[in-house]
């Protein structure tokens, strides 16, 4: 079996696992696959898993800080692009610190985070932000979608690699 297949094989019976599992505790599966496929764009090993996970929440927590600021502020209709600019800035100037230096994780981490905030109604409010409940708060949602996706890419990585040496 090509490594190919054994790929498609592995990524379809997770992918099948993963969405049963994040319907039923309420998580967001499209936040796992883009942090499954961020594991495979930066490497699909190990090291991979660490630059998905810390880029993802790095770019979670910069996502976080905005509507934090945005929810917390009045600076007019500019308002929204000086703080996205500003945090965005800042998201990519923590790429001088290694655990935060895939920037494209950080970006995924941020984009499925105001994704999350702007399309479910009333995320974006203070206090869904500073829940403690993992299915209520829009951050840990997406942290945790984030979290499982990478190991979910670990994991199909491990089993794609079990199956062609097998074949």
């Amino acid at each position: 079996m090509t490594p190919l297949v054994a790929l498609a094989l592995s990524i379809g019976l997770l992918g099948g696992i993963a969405t049963a599992l994040y319907m039923k505790v309420g998580l967001a599966i499209w936040a796992g696959f883009i942090a499954w496929a961020c594991f495979f764009h930066s490497g699909g090993d190990t090291e991979a898993l660490k630059k998905t996970i810390f880029g993802n929440l790095w770019g979670i927590f910069c996502a976080a800080l905005a509507a934090f600021i945005l929810l917390n502020t009045s600076l007019g209709a500019a308002g929204p692009a000086i703080v996205v600019g500003v945090t965005v800035a800042i998201m990519v100037l923590g790429a001088h610190l290694k655990p935060f230096s895939t920037i494209p994780a950080a970006v995924y981490g941020y984009a499925a985070t105001f994704a999350y905030l702007l399309q479910t109604a009333e995320a974006m409010v203070i206090g869904k932000l500073v829940a403690i409940d993992f299915r209520g708060n829009p951050i840990l949602v997406v942290a945790i979608s984030m979290v499982l996706g990478a190991l979910f890419g670990l994991a199909s990585a491990k089993l794609a690699g079990a199956i062609t040496k097998k074949a």
